[in-house]
């Protein structure tokens, strides 16, 4: 009689329960549903996002593209114009080394034919007012006028060239003249030179050492004294002396830089090593 009673109430609240459990799950079931959504929405949003910044990323990556390229560009134009006007400098140096060389060689000539033309019109002046005898005069015999000598640097330009033509004596005889004749001559130091490499190409090295070392003592601040050191290191490397010969080219690499005779010293120590 119990059970009876007891039997539609729990059935009512059976009902109820499962009324409740599929409510639940209707509203679990929107909530999934609302938060898949917004999921969506934020991943909509993320992924514009991240779009934008590959677009913004892919622009900026062409335009320094772009700049690198411009950059590029520009240093291949400078590096060719900058070779382009190192070497127009460079032949404008080599034109300007070839023309100082000719105006030397000019001026060199020049001289010498100056010293020639005075010598001949002072000895032409010389013979012109030198006495005249009378005729039949034979009471004092007729003295010639003394006649001129060459200019040291006559003398100088006839060494050279007996050099070239190799006639060493006659080569060392001009010098020679030229330094007694004008011993206050600047050309003085370099006809010492010439005797000595007359000496040296005769085969009499000890004596062209010995005047190369002469050279160097009487006139230390001359150009002449830094070539004649050189060629002296030459000379004692060809007599097999290389100890003498490397201290003889490093004294003209010490006392002489930046001459040409100090670089050419440079090489040889180079090639060379002790």
């Amino acid at each position: 009689m119990k059970l009876r009673l007891f039997a539609p109430a729990m059935l009512v609240l059976a009902s109820s329960a499962c009324f409740a459990t599929r409510n639940d799950v209707r509203i679990l079931q929107g909530d999934i549903f609302a938060l898949r959504a917004q999921q969506a929405q934020a991943d909509s949003a993320r992924a514009r996002q991240m779009a934008d910044i590959a677009s913004s990323l892919s622009t900026n990556l062409v335009v320094m593209r772009d700049s690198v390229r411009e950059v590029s560009s520009r240093l291949t134009s400078f590096q060719g114009a900058t070779r382009q006007e190192l070497y127009n400098l460079g032949q404008q140096l080599g034109q300007l080394g070839a023309l100082m060389g000719q105006s030397e060689s000019a001026l060199r000539n020049f001289r010498v034919e100056l010293e020639e033309r005075n010598r001949q019109l002072m000895d032409q002046a010389v013979r012109a007012a030198a006495p005249t005898p009378a005729p039949g005069d034979t009471a004092k015999p007729v003295v010639p006028p003394p006649s001129l000598g060459e200019g040291p640097h006559v003398l100088y330009q006839i060494g050279r060239d007996q050099l070239s033509n190799r006639a060493w004596a006659t080569a060392r005889d001009a010098f020679g003249k030229l330094i007694t004749d004008y011993p206050t001559s600047d050309r003085v130091p370099l006809a010492l030179a010439g005797i000595a490499d007359a000496f040296d190409a005769e085969g009499n090295v000890q004596q062209g050492d010995s005047v190369y070392r002469l050279v160097v003592e009487k006139y230390p601040s001359n150009e002449a004294a830094a070539t004649s050191q050189y060629k002296l290191g030459l000379s004692l490397a060809r007599q097999g002396k290389r100890p003498e010969a490397r201290a003889a080219m490093q004294k003209v690499v010490r006392d002489f830089p930046g001459s040409d005779p100090a670089t050419l010293a440079t090489d040889w120590l180079t090639r060379n090593p002790g």
